[in-house]
């Protein structure tokens, strides 16, 4: 299947969808007129259509009528509307991709009533700048190929990895609300470092840039999370003051108990859809 011929149709048109439009338009993969977007919102297909040049539909309908694959990139508690809306222009050669979060598969399939290939996907706020990561979960009709296809799509703005889908609460739980956490670190770094007497910029700057260079440092090393930190904790130093803290506090438990409740609510609002 060459995907260099093939159009590619988004039903929303937001944030995320705007970031793989941008990573497929800059990675070469596809052509602005290869892609296009539908959505009820008129101002976000006017901004859209603008910045990547897309051809853009109001309907749906028309929108699946003209795509042999198509991402679901639609708020969850819009999920059975939109896909009650599209139905009757689905056919067998449809790819239907779904970055609804907590959406299972077996959802999408019983309300679109065929045996198509679906793959579901929970990317992270990252893609925006191309630095996200992807989970994809197979559904029981989609070939490798699809896979192949759904894989390609979303390493455009990121890494990917692939997973069962009863593993997508905890993925949601880790990277899709990761970011969640790790600015709310940084958040209070900042504020450390304005306590101890830097000012609000300073600090900013520091802690984004160590955090940045920390992540990059890890990606490219051959050496252990615990390594790179060994390397940086020597006995009886600053380091190693700030990490006893972290014991004392019990910082590892409430990182665990905080994925944990992530997963859990995940699993609710699945449920609730």
């Amino acid at each position: 299947m060459n995907m260099k011929i093939e159009k590619l149709g988004f039903i929303g048109s937001g944030n995320m969808a705007t970031a793989l439009v941008k990573g497929l338009i800059k990675s070469g993969l596809y052509h602005s007129d290869q892609l296009m977007a539908s959505d009820k919102d008129e101002e976000q297909l006017r901004k859209i259509s603008e910045q990547f040049g897309l051809k853009v539909y109001a309907s749906n309908k028309d929108l699946v009528g003209e795509c042999q694959n198509v991402v679901l990139a639609v708020k969850p508690q819009s999920i059975r509307e939109v896909l009650e809306g599209v139905k009757g222009e689905i056919k067998d050669v449809n790819l239907i991709i779904s970055i609804a979060a907590g959406i299972p598969l077996k959802m999408i399939q019983s309300i679109l009533d065929r045996e198509i290939p679906l793959i579901r996907v929970m990317p992270n706020t990252p893609a925006l700048i191309q630095k996200g990561v992807s989970a994809l979960a197979s559904g029981q009709h989609a070939t490798t190929e699809h896979m192949d296809i759904a894989k390609t799509i979303f390493e455009a703005v990121g890494k990917t990895v692939i997973v069962p889908e009863e593993m997508m609460d905890a993925v949601t739980a880790l990277s899709g609300s990761g970011p969640g956490y790790v600015f709310k670190v940084m958040e209070c770094l900042v504020d450390a470092g304005e306590r101890l007497g830097l000012d609000k910029e300073t600090s900013l700057i520091l802690v984004m840039e160590t955090v940045l260079g920390a992540a990059h440092l890890a990606s490219e090393s051959e050496k252990s999370l615990s390594q790179l930190r060994e390397m940086v904790t020597s006995p009886g130093g600053t380091t190693a003051a700030a990490l006893a803290v972290f014991k004392e506090k019990g910082l590892e438990s409430i990182i665990h108990e905080a994925v944990k409740a992530a997963c859990l609510r995940g699993a609710e609002l699945g449920k609730n859809y």
